[in-house]
């Protein structure tokens, strides 16, 4: 989704325009008054006073004056038309959302009822000293499955062609660190499929992420060709013949109108190869999600498995602020798994941190993915019990954004939010969120770590959550400025950091399976977790029915039906035809099944 940018125009000035009626109220009092006086002195007077009526004349004169120079001046703003001052409005309003806090606002809630038996809840299973279930999984199922895409096995089968080459693949992708990700990967499969060479892939500067970093900020070069060296030929960069040419011009450029979503390989075979084939040289502009997952050769499938998996490590600037990200948060210094060693390397092995107690456990902590940044929200169409307020904010940040669905809204017809949310489309609030933990059986002394963009409404929208679990934490609240200060104004680095806290999460709560971060976090987990790493989804559609009933159903059928929800969507099973391997890694070309 794309953002525009949106112009200011100056309609009026309030200050200036409320100085001049304050001009006009006084200029009128202050007339009346030398009036009043004159009046009532005049008699027998106006020979001893001439002078002090010359005064008053020329003041009276002086102010009137003033007044029709003060109106030249400020009166035509406040003739400016209403589509004027409706625009002003308007930005005004994007403008204090882009601030994020708002905790000048009243506290929306939507479930009070609910919200206070998840309070009552949560007092008697502290007192009880009740733990959760779900900081398990919850299928024996999980642990038989083990990753192994980076078999050898087959990789003889494919040593001739890779030996000889039909040309060049560059691939420019878009999107932010996830998108990006699955970009490199999927380019990765189509450079075996069309016998290419694939050049180190280049990241698009997005106006939405305003991230310049390259794949070389994010991942290690080196070790990425190192770990596909043998299945896929990879240089830096192209030869110094193929640099010059205008892409476009000969026909070499293939942009996302030219491949379907989710493509073939037979469209690649048939579209794109003729060209690379002819010109030697291919250039994928804005790429994405433009390769299917069935059908698809096995040795492809898990060629972007092993790229996913293995090959894609982040820089060590990366990994070492990860890693005290992660330990500050456990307040433990040590690798626990291998979701640890994976994604840190050697830095979770560092040095003890002062006052570190080595002998206990490490602090258990849910990373939450909450979904509830402002875009998201204004796209939906929902409604989230703001009331008047909420609909006009959403509606300003629409229009100066989304301006292409303001327009394709005139032209359909309106969807009830009440359907909306019926239909599962609408994100999950902070508070719901909460009430989703409480029920399934979370004390208020969890730690969960928030991950993601602001959240829309700031402190306020965020106390229903807080109230129930107050220890809400970030990386923000984790890290100093000074050790932040190397990822400001790189957003896909702060997001690998999240990437980096989400996974190895003692558990992993989403609001949004859709979401990249989600999809790739939780298959992460799966691929490394060894059946102990779980994962929460809720279904926003069943929850919708289950939340409908608020005001009439008991915490203890609440309890039930969230538990039996999340329960559902934890069965362990083989990916599904044309699911994603990103999500769904439990598949014979990603992982293996020993039992």
């Amino acid at each position: 989704m794309g953002k525009q940018e949106f112009k200011m125009v100056q309609v009026y000035d309030p200050n200036k325009l409320q100085l001049f009626h304050g001009l006009r109220s006084y200029n009128s009092m202050k007339t009346g008054s030398f009036k009043g006086g004159y009046v009532g002195k005049r008699h027998g007077r106006i020979h001893k006073h001439l002078s002090s009526i010359v005064i008053t004349v020329a003041l009276i004169g002086f102010l009137i004056l003033l007044d029709s120079l003060m109106g030249s001046i400020f009166e035509p703003s406040v003739l400016e038309s209403n589509s004027m001052h409706k625009k002003l409005h308007s930005q005004q309003i994007v403008d204090h959302l882009k601030v994020g806090d708002h905790s000048d606002k009243s506290v929306v809630r939507m479930y009070d009822r609910l919200a206070s038996m998840a309070s009552s809840a949560l007092v008697e299973r502290e007192l009880k000293q009740d733990e959760s279930k779900f900081w398990k999984e919850s299928y024996r199922q999980a642990s038989v499955w083990s990753h192994c895409a980076d078999r050898k096995e087959s990789t003889n089968t494919r040593t001739g062609k890779v030996q000889s080459n039909t040309g060049y693949i560059l691939v420019s992708a878009n999107g932010g660190l996830n998108q990006q990700r699955v970009a490199v990967c999927n380019a990765v499969a189509v450079a075996v499929l069309l016998n290419a060479t694939l050049v180190i892939p280049r990241f698009l500067y997005s106006n939405v992420w305003k991230d310049p970093s390259q794949f070389g900020d994010i991942y290690q070069e080196e070790y990425f060709m190192k770990t596909l060296k043998g299945e896929v030929n990879i240089v830096k960069d192209l030869p110094p013949h193929l640099k010059s040419l205008d892409f476009k011009k000969i026909g070499s450029l293939i942009t996302d109108a030219d491949i379907s979503k989710e493509a073939t390989p037979l469209e690649y075979i048939e579209k794109v190869l003729p060209i690379l084939s002819k010109n030697g040289v291919v250039h994928f502009l804005g790429y994405g999600n433009r390769l299917g997952f069935d059908p698809l050769p096995s040795e492809l499938q898990r060629l972007r498995c092993k790229c996913n998996h293995h090959a894609l490590k982040f820089v060590p600037k990366i990994q070492e602020t990860g890693s005290l990200l992660i330990r500050r948060i456990r307040k433990y210094d040590g690798p626990r798994n291998k979701l640890d060693k994976q994604l840190l390397g050697n830095f979770i092995t560092g040095s003890r941190l002062n006052g570190l107690d080595m002998d206990r456990e490490p602090l258990k902590y849910i990373a939450l993915h909450l979904r509830f940044e402002v875009d998201m929200v204004a796209y939906s169409l929902c409604e989230f019990g703001g009331g008047h307020v909420e609909k006009t904010e959403l509606q300003a940040y629409r229009e100066a954004h989304f301006p292409l669905l303001v327009q394709r809204l005139k032209q359909s017809k309106a969807v009830s939010a009440e359907e909306l949310r019926r239909s599962g489309r609408c994100p999950l609030t902070p508070e719901e969120a909460a009430l989703v933990l409480a029920a399934l059986g979370f004390t208020s002394e969890t730690y969960i770590y928030l991950a993601g963009s602001k959240i829309y409404g700031g402190k306020s929208r965020m106390q229903p959550l807080t109230n129930l679990y107050p220890r809400v934490i970030t990386k923000e609240d984790l890290l100093s400025p000074t050790e932040l200060e190397p990822f400001k104004n790189f957003t896909s680095q702060l997001a690998a950091l999240d990437f980096i806290a989400c996974a190895t999460a003692d558990v992993f709560a989403i609001t949004d399976s859709g979401s990249q971060l989600s999809s790739l976090v939780s298959g992460f987990r799966t691929y490394y977790g060894g059946g102990h790493a779980p994962t929460l989804r809720p279904s926003k559609k069943r929850l919708a029915e289950i939340l409908s009933k608020n005001q009439t159903i008991s915490w203890k059928d609440f309890e039930a039906k969230v538990t039996k929800m999340i329960s559902g969507a934890q069965s362990v099973g083989l990916r599904g035809w044309g699911r994603s391997i990103y999500r769904q890694p439990r598949c014979p070309e990603c992982m293996c099944r020993f039992q």
